[in-house]
């Protein structure tokens, strides 16, 4: 059944909403994917915050336009999905490798890391890069340890200042 004029409005309209405006995206070829799969990768997804569209290539490609990931058309042949989010882009990327390793015939096309465009290669090595919230706990404690390390130091300085004062006593009674 061909798609109305107002459908097709309606999806563009929904590209530009959702699609569009995401900060990281990723142009996937799904060929040979059967629904079951698709299924448990779009449950996968939603688990990280993010979406899957699968779209129609002329219609995305009319609500991408002038956007940073409208100047990867070269990519938009043949069946595609669309993988978007707006918030963590690595969880989005170890979701599809881990799926790629059981369904290898799911294609990465390239995608958008914080609005900057990402070869289809790269999305392995930003699946290997560890979450935000790693990032900040090793933030952390690199800004933690030379803070503790200070407090010791300072702490030791009074106890220090205790055995010297004994060793000190300890001597005037030897003299005396």
């Amino acid at each position: 059944m061909p798609l109305t004029r107002n459908r097709k409005q309606e999806l563009v309209a929904e590209y530009e909403q959702g699609i569009a405006t995401a900060p990281h995206a990723f142009i996937l070829g799904y060929q040979g994917i059967d629904v079951p799969q698709v299924t448990e990768l779009r449950q996968k997804v939603r688990e990280t915050g993010g979406s899957y569209v699968v779209v129609k290539n002329t219609l995305v490609l009319r609500a991408l336009e002038g956007k940073a990931l409208g100047e990867l058309k070269e990519q938009f042949t043949g069946p595609i999905a669309i993988v978007y989010s707006d918030e963590e882009p690595v969880a989005l990327a170890k979701v599809l490798t881990e799926f790629q390793k059981t369904a290898p015939f799911l294609e990465f096309r390239g995608g958008l890391l914080n609005g900057q465009q990402v070869a289809a290669e790269q999305i392995a090595e930003i699946a290997n890069l560890p979450s935000r919230e790693e990032l900040i706990a090793k933030l952390l404690f690199l800004v933690q340890s030379p803070i503790s390390r200070f407090v010791r130091v300072l702490g030791a300085l009074p106890q220090q200042f205790a055995t010297v004062l004994d060793q000190i006593r300890q001597e005037k009674e030897k003299q005396g």
